[in-house]
């Protein structure tokens, strides 16, 4: 299926002027705590639809020098992780690059169905409960740009990681970092992130508002959300150029909830601010997945920071005739 990727003059300018907020996943304006990802044994009604989850690097390609694809937290036990129980549970962490990477159809579904492990397999690694990586960073690499798949029309070479829930109950809080060093997070000068389904935790503090930033060409005239295991947790919005705060429906306890909206001029060739916002009444420990099509089915990708920079309303101001 074809996806939708933003001009590539948009990424340039907007990438290039803010290198330091473009690395870590989740970025600092999605106020998201945690990737989660839960073993293949869990009940669905605790937040993870299929017990995976793939996002993308994007690497430049005039960037020459080794990079490192940094996991916060990847073992299952200890400080962050959700419990089900004794702690049981194995995720796998596996990098790819190469040919059809994220080319091949299966890649950028929203299932973990097919060929989505295309391309080369460069690193993989197994986490348990560990005191080694509890609260501390994993690094995948060295790896040559070159390593991943040049697609030009997503801005350079392209590496995929795969979380996968293998074994076990318990919930995997964990965040990425793309970064030019082994030993710390030190960002890629054009680097970005994105993902086509997002699976993540919620803030228990309901004051704290949770982003993500669908990006909208100028092909899309309208768009359908599906939101998971939002429990009723409050409202979703969608803010952009022309919505001030437009409400879609929202998930219970386990099941799917779909809307469709309808996009405007003003809202093309940028992105949707879609925010999670929590009751006072708050669950705890929420975590909810969420995806975005197009008119056509197409899955739109998710930028850990918005193309052209967090969308404001903007009023339409009509001339008065006198």
């Amino acid at each position: 299926m074809k996806r939708i990727i933003p001009p590539l003059f948009l990424i340039a300018l907007f990438f290039h002027g803010h290198d330091a907020v473009t690395q870590p996943v989740p970025a600092v304006e999605e106020n998201i705590p945690f990737l989660v990802t839960f073993g293949a044994q869990s009940d669905k009604s605790w937040g993870d639809d299929d017990f995976s989850q793939t996002f993308f690097f994007v690497v430049p390609e005039e960037n020459l020098t080794p990079i490192y694809i940094r996991v916060f937290d990847p073992d299952v036990g200890g400080l962050h992780d959700e419990q089900k129980g004794e702690w049981n549970t194995k995720t796998k962490f596996s990098v790819y690059g190469g040919k059809e990477c994220i080319t091949h159809p299966d890649a950028t579904g929203t299932d973990p169905v097919g060929n989505y492990k295309s391309g080369n397999l460069l690193a993989s690694k197994i986490f348990g409960e560990s005191d080694k990586y509890d609260n501390e960073w994993y690094t995948f690499g060295p790896f040559n740009p070159t390593e991943g798949e040049l697609v030009h029309k997503y801005g350079g070479y392209v590496f995929k990681i795969i979380a996968e829930g293998i074994s076990g109950d318990d919930g995997n809080l964990y965040r990425y970092f793309l970064s030019s060093k082994s030993d710390r997070n030190e960002a890629i000068e054009g680097g970005n992130a994105f993902t086509y389904e997002y699976t993540f935790r919620l803030h228990d503090d309901p004051s704290q508002v949770s982003h993500i930033y669908p990006f909208i060409d100028d092909k899309v005239i309208s768009v359908k959300q599906s939101n998971f295991d939002w429990d009723d947790d409050g409202v979703i919005k969608i803010v952009s150029k022309a919505k001030p705060g437009l409400e879609i429906e929202v998930s219970g306890d386990n099941e799917w909830k779909h809307s469709e909206h309808k996009i405007v001029d003003r809202e093309h060739n940028s992105s949707l601010d879609i925010q999670f916002i929590k009751s006072r009444n708050t669950i705890r420990n929420n975590n909810v997945v969420i995806s975005v099509r197009n008119q056509y089915g197409e899955f739109l990708p998710f930028y850990t920071v918005p193309i052209g920079g967090i969308p404001k309303y903007q009023p339409s101001i009509h001339a008065v005739k006198r």
